[in-house]
């Protein structure tokens, strides 16, 4: 499982021109699923990403999480992220899970983060979605479950 993790002053995911997930300050998550993710993945990302530490406190120290701020979360389905670049000029995506698989495991990590009382937005999965964010900082991560 690999999550691109954008810091975001608000956020939203449109649609064929309608809003189904949208996000004041929080965390914006481009989430990749692969054909071996396994409960394990998914629990350790949604702890990881639930604790992770980049919000400034008072000191302007990246010391709080998305909960210590009162953050959600846009949650949206990226395969892309399982592209392959490494020959020719067009992406291979082998490496991503079919959709009928990487839907139960990215339904099972929204759940699972939803469970670590955060609120959470989506996209729709298998949709061409527009993604608009103002990436605050601009902070972004790229975390996977596997290294």
């Amino acid at each position: 499982m690999k999550v691109v993790v954008q810091r975001s002053k608000q956020a939203s995911v449109t649609v064929n021109g309608e809003c189904v997930g949208s996000i004041e300050k929080g965390l914006v998550l481009l989430v990749g699923i692969t054909h071996d993710d396994t409960e394990a993945d998914i629990r350790w990302m949604a702890d990881k990403i639930a604790g992770l530490r980049i919000f400034e406190d008072e000191d302007g120290k990246m010391n709080l999480c998305v909960r210590d701020i009162g953050g959600d979360i846009l949650s949206v389905s990226q395969f892309t992220l399982y592209g392959d670049c490494r020959k020719g000029r067009r992406p291979n995506f082998i490496a991503a899970a079919r959709p009928e698989q990487a839907e139960t495991v990215y339904d099972t990590f929204n759940e699972a983060l939803r469970s670590l009382e955060l609120r959470v937005e989506t996209g729709r999965f298998g949709a061409m979605m527009d993604v608009s964010l103002v990436n605050w900082g601009p902070v972004t991560l790229i975390l996977d479950s596997k290294s």
